[in-house]
């Protein structure tokens, strides 16, 4: 552990943001049901290298999900289930909701108060949980970045699920910062945490 990274890392919580990936569940990408997202498969693959980083880098990684008693996302069936590869594991942390909103989970708005709402988001679906999340964190004055290539959204009535989320992408500008994947993990490759050569003996691997 480097000390002055660990001590940056507690006086100023944007050494290591909150990696907050939003419904990485077997819904969106289950053949034709309504929520599927046959064209994501790119987002996906961002953020499984936006999740790579973080875990690497040591920082802190959430998983929201949204959960309810109607036919989608109900718990009783598989496809409220994590999509292969984004499991949580280890000391990630886990949020239910029901709402669009992260912060409709009280245990999310708790942390979010608590640090500063210093995050990083992505995930399903951009134009409504990714939307609704950034407008909430603009209101209690938190400071998010959105992965826009790693996240993707629906069809919205004449508009392409292509031209929805660029849309989407340009309203989120509006409330916080929105930036590539890429672009992220080449910004914050000097940031970690816990030391690169210590990760896979921490995860048991």
């Amino acid at each position: 552990m480097n000390p002055v990274v660990y001590l940056r890392a507690l006086s100023d919580p944007s050494i290591a943001p909150c990696l907050v990936l939003v419904d990485m569940q077997k819904e969106y990408v289950a053949g034709q049901r309504l929520m599927a997202m046959p064209h994501a498969r790119a987002a996906l693959g961002k953020c499984s290298g936006a999740l790579a980083h973080a875990r690497s880098m040591g920082f802190p990684i959430a998983h929201v999900r949204q959960l309810s008693r109607s036919s989608y996302f109900n718990p009783a069936t598989e496809f409220s289930g994590w999509i292969d590869g984004f499991q949580p594991v280890g000391a990630d942390m886990i949020f239910d909701r029901s709402l669009p909103s992260c912060y409709s989970n009280r245990q999310f708005a708790d942390l979010m108060d608590s640090c500063g709402g210093h995050f990083i988001i992505a995930g399903f679906a951009g134009e409504t949980a990714c939307l609704s999340t950034a407008i909430d964190a603009y209101h209690r004055g938190h400071h998010f970045t959105f992965l826009a290539d790693a996240s993707a959204s629906h069809r919205l009535g004449k508009f392409s699920a292509e031209a929805a989320h660029e849309m989407t992408t340009a309203i989120i500008a509006v409330y916080g910062r929105v930036i590539d994947t890429d672009s992220w993990i080449s910004d914050t490759s000097d940031l970690g945490i816990v030391p690169r050569g210590n990760v896979d003996a921490e995860h048991g691997r």
